[in-house]
């Protein structure tokens, strides 16, 4: 009997078109976990507002990062499931999916389920929980797996690993490739939540907290003194209340106050994608750069590098 691996991402259009990016927005934000109003609300707030105003802007924003490979966020993934594969041999098979888009779920489990499985391992490929994010791939995984006649013996669902000290790693090895002392300020990025959903959370410890133990494990070991670093919060959609300070804000106050190089981490994402290479590699520039500050510098994400592989194979067969 073998072993299987799943790992899974957040989801990518399948072109940087806009009849495929409203796809994508539409089905990623009729998540109840994603917005969590009344279902006839979030229809009519994805379906009438939010998807008709964004759908242009963010075809833009895909087109300025798309590669000939196609989307950054499903390369990076399906190369670390490659790599991931290639260090485990014939002992696993490994499969890769999106919560949203293609490779979907279902495709990926279907493939899965003609083989005789003793272990399934699944991996949402997000080191803080958030409902939105890990509970919803989870879910989405159960809901499928539910129609099986047979399961494996084991199924294990590797919810977090802020702390794991392999993904601590990664990004430390990701941030030496620069020369952090020269930087005025050393900036950790994460995704966004609405703070009610982070208040509503029933984990140990919330999405903010292990964000900020998350930035503190990897400046302890890059030996950043806790007054040159500080954490900050992307990607925030709509009206309501998102956990704080606000990436954007922390640009600007630190742009006034005379900072002008400054290095940017975003430890919530193991893959490049629209809200680092963009968002924080363009956008961001362009914002501290205008406010007065002179230099901004992304880490890229540890993506495939075979450090993270071995650290991810570790990682996971740890879990059994």
């Amino acid at each position: 009997m073998k072993k299987a691996i799943l790992l899974l991402n957040v989801g990518t259009p399948l072109s940087p078109q806009v009849a495929d990016v409203k796809r994508y927005l539409t089905e990623f934000l009729l998540d109840p976990r994603v917005i969590t109003k009344q279902a006839l609300l979030r229809q009519l707030l994805v379906r009438g507002i939010i998807v008709p105003f964004r759908k242009r802007k963010s075809a833009k924003l895909y087109q300025a990062i798309w590669t000939e490979k196609g989307s950054p966020l499903l390369t990076h993934t399906i190369d670390l499931k490659n790599s991931l594969q290639e260090l485990l041999r014939s002992e696993y098979i490994v499969e890769a999916a999106m919560r949203y888009q293609e490779p979907t779920i279902d495709q990926a489990l279907h493939r899965l389920q003609k083989e005789r499985l003793s272990h399934l391992i699944v991996v949402p490929l997000f080191p803080q929980y958030a409902s939105a994010t890990t509970g919803s791939s989870i879910e989405a995984v159960m809901q499928k797996m539910a129609r099986w006649d047979h399961f494996p013996q084991k199924i294990v669902f590797l919810n977090q690993f802020w702390n794991d000290q392999h993904f601590i790693d990664a990004f430390v090895e990701s941030a030496k490739k620069w020369p952090i002392q020269n930087y005025d300020k050393i900036l950790f990025s994460f995704h966004g939540l609405p703070q009610e959903q982070d208040r509503a959370a029933a984990t140990h410890t919330s999405y903010q907290e292990s964000c900020i133990q998350t930035a503190q494990a990897i400046a302890e070991k890059l030996k950043i003194e806790p007054f040159r670093y500080t954490v900050s919060f992307q990607s925030r959609l709509g009206r309501q209340e998102w956990l704080q300070p606000y990436t954007s804000t922390v640009l600007k106050t630190l742009a006034a106050q005379g900072t002008k190089k400054i290095l940017v981490l975003c430890p919530s994402f193991v893959a490049d994608c629209l809200e680092t290479v963009h968002e924080i590699g363009i956008e961001a520039k362009e914002e501290f750069c205008h406010a007065g500050g002179r230099e901004l510098h992304l880490v890229k994400c540890p993506n495939a590098d075979p450090n993270w592989v071995k650290g991810l194979k570790n990682m996971i067969l740890r879990t059994l």
